[in-house]
Order: structure tokens, then C-alpha cells, then sequence
């Protein structure tokens, strides 16, 4: 048991000279222990004084003992740098202390300043040009202080010596780590079931998050950030267990004690930091929680007062079921913002520079880079709240035109009969000129037009009934109100006419078979009456008319019969 305690000490004192400050090699400084009176009782070696620049040109050097910090040297002694002064002290610690002797620490008054004692052998002196001058400290605190660190050294030389006292201490770290390892492997068995709840949860909340009537997230993507999420809360608690469990092991051997109380204090101060913010913070969060507070209260009041006005069940001038949602939504928008902007004050960090430098530099990316955003969302106010457009109506917007699906706040969506699905910009719809076909109609449904040109050798009221009765043959087009023909143009060589009616697809159909239908049964008309079509263009009496008899209608590959209508 005696060789395994040499053995130890050996051991845990090789580690401690390998990590001490000095750096010296483990050499017995038998010479400067024999010529400590001698120093003691020098002539004063020129005085530095306590204000004036160190002799050493300001270089600071740490005195340390088995990892422990003793005290700081910061001028030169009779003619020995700091970092000299460092290395004969710790080499005279680490003898007196191989001694084993009692311990008795002492400071002693001389003329260059205290002598630090152990045993009455000299360990070091410290001199007024050691003092910080820039803190409270004087040369009386400073020699006490070195005194009590070296007392705590003495009794950790002991500690380290008795060999009951080191066995206890493997065997606590060994328990520590048998618990540390325990909570790991609960950990670990724990995070995979977090996990899944925490993806179950998420996916069923997921799709409340629309924007634009599109899920922002989907499935997939909720279990990869609930992994992550786990995964790095998971491993952040890893790291908190071994930071701890180091403290706990290191504080239990005198070698390693200074590292093991550095861990907790650093932990110390950061909870004490931690807990000096949230208590000075506390005012402020309950004045910005008051303030949302109220912000929620007022979203509610503003929420139940457009509920009649988006469920369509009252109508006022201004406010109706289309223009209800987005004006609710811009009102939520405007409390939150202003809520904000009162309880920005109030929340932590919001006066520090980093804070106002990263408003700063958010507002001027917001700045730059929302100029066409803005302008998108203000034409899509401009269309809403004019009701230029409204979802269901068809319209023809420069050359697209089709069913209007969705009016966003920065693009509309249009529905084609070629089953196309077109998204346009607000501006563009704003800056264009829209022709919309459903909003004259009386009911639901569209105007539906076209055009053809007949020569002037047709007779014009052959003409207007022929393309009325092609109207009448279109399934879906309505006879009250009845379909009405224009003549918009008298040309050199032809007579334009307008066909104009309204269609009211039964069975929802789009406008472009609607309009196909129709232009087939103009065809029809036209060759059962022999009138020829003169479009697109018209130079000359052909020797013919163009005109297609009925008993062509079917010529292969066409089928035998026209498929029923209606």
C-alpha cells in the first residue's frame, strides 16, 4: 500500500509540473534555498516604485503549484525576470513541500517587501513593483493571498499522501460515472420516443400554416426537423452531463482540484449571470407580455366583428364576403405590427448595439429588396377592394383569359378551358386592360362572343338569324336573355358581324368548349343555308361559293352522326 501511494504521488506530481505555469524542470533548487538569507539580508536592490513602469518592461508571470495559481510577479529582483523569479519559486515550493513537513506558512516584513515562509524556509518575496496598480490591491493583500492559496497547496501535498483519501476518491468518481453513464443511456432511449412525438405533433398541427391556401410545410419535412430538433437538444444535454462529470472527477484529487473548481465556477457564474438577466429583465417581459396580451384580445374582438362579413352573411358598402378575409387579416397584421413596435423597448437585448445592428441591417434589406413586393401587395389591394376581379368570374387579361381560381395579395390565378393554370402578377393585371365576361350577366355564368364576316351579296337578316340560331343550337347558352347580333364594321369587301349571348354551363364546363361548340354550329348553319363564311379574309367572288353540303359533314374519319347535344 506504501509503494502504491509513492507510486500516486509520483504519478499525479509529474502531471501537475507538466501543467504549472513555471514550465522549470524538475530539478531540486538546492542553491537558491542555501542562499535565501543571504537574499533576505541584500542590500535594497533599486526600488521600483509603486506607480512607476515595471523593470521588467510590464511582463507578468504566474506563479503555480500542483495547478493551483499562487500569485503573479511583475518586476524584476535582484536582477531575476519575472519568468526567473517564477520558475526558483515553484522549484522551492515543490522541495519544502517534498519535505513533508508541518505546513506552517508565514509572511515576514523585510526591506524589498514580504517574504512568503514555509517552515520557515523562504519561498518567495514579493515587492511593492509586484502590486496591480490598477485595481485595490496592495502588497499586504497580496501576501495574504499568496499565503492562502499556499495553505490550500499544504494541505492538498497531504491529501495526496494519504492513500484512504485517494481510494475514496476513485470510488466516488467511479460511482459518478456509473450515474453519468446511466443518465446517457436513458438519454438515449428517451430521445427516439421525443422524437416521434414530437413529428406526430407537428404533423398535425402542420397544416394550419397556409399561405397563399398552400401548406408551408409538409410531412417530410416535419419529421426531419423534429429529428433535428431532438438530436441537437439530445446532444447539447450530452455535453452538459460530461462538463459536469469532469467538474465532479476533478474536484476530487488535489492535482487536478484547481481545473475541477475552475468548471464549476465558469458554471456558477453563467447560471448566476443567467439568473441576474432574467430578474432585471422580469419588469420589461411582463410589460411586453401585457402588451401582447392585449394584442390578442383586440385580434379576437376584430375576428368576431368580420365573422358575419366572411361567412357572407352581412354585407355592407365597403365590406363584403370577398373583401372580408383579406381586410381581417390586414387588421391582425396592423395589431401585431404596432404591438411590436410598443413592446420592442421592453424585450431583452433590444438596447444593445448587436440588437440595433441587426435591425438596422434588416431594415435595409427589407428596404431594398421589398420595393416590387410592395408594389405587388398594393395592386392586389387595389384589385380587391375595387372588385375589378373576383374568384369565379371569367375575364381576359391581355392576351390569357380564363376562370379566375384566386386573388392573392402579389398574384392571381386564372383557370384556362385548355386546362391551364396561369399565375399573373398583380401589377400586370393593374397596368392591363381586363375584359371581364361574367360580371354583366344576370346570374351565374359568362357573356359569350365571336365574330364572323359575310359578304355584302348575303342578306344581313339571313345572316342574324342564321348566327342566332346556331346560338340556340349551343347547349348552355340561355334564351332569356335572348342572344343578340351586331354589325360592328362595314368593310371594303365583307360586313363584320357580333355574336353576343350568355351562357350558363349547367354542369360546370369551360367557356373555350363552350365557344367551340358554338363556332361548330355556326359552321353548320352557314353550309345548310349555302351563305359562305368570307374569314378571315375576303378579295373576290370566288366561281363557287365555299360552302360545305350536308352530305360531306361525315366524310372519314369523321363519325357517321354528330354526338348528341345538351
Amino acid at each position: 500500500m506504501h509503494r502504491f501511494a509513492r507510486f500516486a504521488f509520483a504519478a499525479f506530481a509529474c502531471l501537475a509540473a507538466l501543467s504549472t505555469g513555471a514550465g522549470a524542470p524538475d530539478v531540486p533548487p538546492a542553491a537558491a534555498i542555501a542562499d535565501a538569507p543571504a537574499a533576505t539580508q541584500a542590500p535594497p536592490a533599486p526600488a521600483t516604485p509603486a506607480g512607476a513602469a515595471s523593470p521588467a518592461g510590464g511582463r507578468v508571470a504566474t506563479l503555480k503549484v500542483f495547478n493551483r495559481t499562487i500569485t503573479e510577479f511583475r518586476s524584476s529582483f535582484l536582477g531575476f525576470l519575472p519568468e526567473e523569479r517564477t520558475r526558483r519559486g515553484a522549484d522551492a515550493l515543490r522541495d519544502i513541500l517534498a519535505e513533508s513537513g508541518p505546513g506552517e506558512i508565514a509572511v515576514k516584513t523585510i526591506p524589498q517587501g514580504r517574504a512568503i515562509t514555509v517552515d520557515g524556509k523562504l519561498a518567495f518575496i514579493l515587492q511593492p513593483a509586484d502590486v496591480n496598480d490598477l485595481g485595490s490591491e496592495t502588497l499586504d493583500s497580496k501576501a495574504d493571498h499568496a499565503a492562502k492559496a499556499l495553505k490550500r497547496v499544504v494541505e492538498e501535498t497531504r491529501e495526496a499522501r494519504n492513500v484512504e483519501r485517494l481510494l475514496g476518491a476513485f470510488v466516488k468518481v467511479a460511482i459518478g460515472t456509473a450515474i453519468a453513464l446511466a443518465i446517457l443511456w436513458a438519454l438515449r432511449r428517451v430521445r427516439g420516443w421525443i422524437a416521434l412525438s414530437l413529428a406526430g405533433l407537428a404533423s398535425r398541427h402542420a397544416g394550419r400554416l397556409l399561405v397563399g391556401g398552400q401548406a408551408v410545410v409538409g410531412r417530410e419535412q416535419v419529421f426531419t426537423g423534429a429529428r433535428a430538433l431532438t438530436a441537437g437538444i439530445y446532444w447539447l444535454l450530452v455535453a452538459a452531463i460530461v462538463y459536469e462529470w469532469l467538474g465532479f472527477a476533478f474536484i476530487q484529487f488535489p492535482w487536478t482540484r484547481p481545473w475541477g473548481e475552475g468548471l464549476q465556477d465558469a458554471t456558477l457564474n453563467l447560471a448566476s449571470s443567467a439568473a441576474t438577466d432574467v430578474a432585471g429583465a422580469l419588469p420589461n417581459l411582463v410589460v411586453a407580455a401585457a402588451i401582447f396580451m392585449i394584442a390578442a384580445v383586440a385580434t379576437r374582438t376584430s375576428n368576431r366583428f368580420f365573422a358575419p362579413f366572411v361567412a357572407g352573411e352581412s354585407q355592407s358598402g365597403w365590406l363584403d364576403r370577398d373583401t372580408a378575409l383579406p381586410t381581417r387579416n390586414l387588421t391582425a397584421a396592423a395589431l401585431w405590427i404596432f404591438a411590436l413596435s410598443m413592446a420592442y423597448p421592453y424585450l431583452p437585448g433590444a438596447q444593445s448595439d448587436a440588437f440595433k445592428g441587426l435591425s438596422v441591417l434588416v431594415g435595409v434589406m427589407i428596404s431594398l429588396g421589398s420595393t416590387s413586393i410592395i408594389g405587388q401587395g398594393a395592386n392586389g389591394l387595389i384589385l380587391m377592394y375595387t372588385r375589378t376581379i373576383r374568384p369565379g368570374e371569367y375575364v381576359r387579361i391581355g392576351e390569357h383569359e380564363g376562370t379566375v381560381v384566386e386573388l392573392g395579395a402579389f398574384t392571381t390565378r386564372i383557370r384556362t378551358g385548355l386546362g391551364e393554370e396561369l399565375t399573373i402578377s398583380n401589377s400586370l393585371i393593374a397596368g392591363a386592360v381586363t375584359r371581364n365576361y361574367s360580371r354583366a350577366v344576370k346570374g351565374v355564368g359568362f357573356v359569350l362572343d365571336t365574330t364572323v364576316t359575310i359578304g355584302y351579296d348575303a342578306p344581313w337578316r339571313q345572316v342574324q338569324a342564321m348566327l342566332v340560331e346556331a346560338a340556340k343550337r349551343t347547349s348552355g347558352v340561355l334564351d332569356n336573355p335572348a342572344p343578340v347580333v351586331f354589325q360592328t364594321a362595314l368593310a371594303d369587301f365583307y360586313v363584320e358581324y357580333r355574336l353576343v349571348t350568355q351562357a350558363v354551363p349547367t354542369d360546370p364546363r369551360p367557356r373555350a368548349m363552350v365557344l367551340a361548340e358554338l363556332h361548330a354550329n355556326i359552321q353548320d348553319v352557314f353550309n345548310e343555308h349555302g351563305v359562305q363564311i368570307m374569314s378571315p379574309h375576303y378579295l373576290g367572288d370566288p366561281a363557287e361559293a365555299k360552302v360545305v353540303p350536308p352530305a360531306r359533314w361525315h366524310l372519314a374519319p369523321a363519325p357517321p352522326k354528330d354526338p348528341p347535344r345538351g
